[in-house]
């Protein structure tokens, strides 16, 4: 008889109002080996230039859906309004920033987790720092 693999069936709730935040002010939810999500909460107006100083490159992919506001995803030259209701993917490795017209709240997945591993830091400067980096994605 075959021996079963064991894997982990934990139940885990979290508190949001706990949860912490990220370098650029997304707050952390729940967390899983491989999938993460965050809430981007009211984020503030921002005009194109001040926007575009955010433009980056991930290493993990994004799901997202829009719960109110609205902003302009650029993304690879391509460029999407997001409204309520919206849900929008961001590839991994993207080159992308958002243009946000309305205070803006969303969430979103990542895949892996963006949290851990110095996910959050653009490809680019990952690249800087460890030239083999480019090697691996």
């Amino acid at each position: 008889m075959k021996e079963q693999v064991k894997h982990d069936t934990s139940v885990v709730k979290l508190d949001s109002s706990r949860s912490p935040r990220g370098p650029m002010g997304e707050k952390y939810l729940a967390s899983g080996v491989r999938l993460s999500m965050r809430l981007w909460d009211a984020e503030p107006v921002t005009t194109e230039s001040e926007a575009r100083v955010g433009e980056s490159e991930r290493d993990y992919e994004v799901v997202g859906y829009v719960v109110s506001g609205s902003a302009l995803l650029h993304i690879e030259g391509q460029v999407v309004r997001l409204d309520p209701g919206s849900s929008y993917v961001v590839p991994r490795g993207a080159r992308h920033f958002y243009h946000v017209l309305e205070p803006f709240t969303a969430i979103e997945a990542t895949s892996p987790p963006a949290q851990v591993h110095g996910r959050d830091a653009p490809l680019s400067h990952r690249m800087t720092e460890d030239p083999t980096r480019a090697e691996k994605l």
